[in-house]
């Protein structure tokens, strides 16, 4: 789970930075459902655990350990972001749209980029967590349900 969780992690502040300094640190959620499958999928690929259970709950990590990179790629590029951006061009770009947007200085460009990132960075841990756990299920139901299911002994 661990090994799953970093590959897509790495995979993950790549897209993410990547994204985020393009166009803008909010389009981390896109990516986060793609990954979080994945990475709850390759959680099972690698670990093969006996029990559904145990996938889900690993898929789950796998997928919070993968956000956790995410959210550090979203956080560089809304640092990139808001370092390029100053209140002249923005204003400009308001007009050029036909949009009123409110006087800005470089504090507030600064709040929203990094408060944003960090939103969108607990949005996505609660995201690809959720969606690391189905695709464990996922996982189970195309290659672990070959195997006998087998419970853990109740004491």
């Amino acid at each position: 789970m661990i090994k799953a969780g970093i590959i897509i992690g790495v995979v993950a502040l790549v897209l993410v930075l990547g994204s985020a300094f393009l166009i803008s640190p909010f389009c981390a959620p896109c990516w986060g459902v793609l990954l979080g499958l994945a990475a709850g999928y390759l959680a099972g690929v690698f670990d093969h655990p006996a029990v559904m259970n145990d996938l889900v709950k690993k898929g789950a990590i796998a997928g919070a350990i993968a956000a956790a990179f995410a959210g550090l790629g979203s956080l560089i590029g809304g640092v990139i972001n808001a370092a390029m951006l100053n209140p002249a061009d923005l204003q400009s770009l308001g007009d050029a749209l036909g949009v009123q947007l409110p006087n800005m200085d470089s504090t507030s460009i600064w709040t929203g980029q990094l408060g944003g990132a960090c939103c969108v960075g607990l949005l996505n841990l609660a995201l690809m967590a959720g969606l690391g756990a189905a695709g464990g299920a996922l996982w189970w139901q195309i290659s672990g349900k070959k195997r006998v299911e087998v419970q853990p002994p109740q004491y």
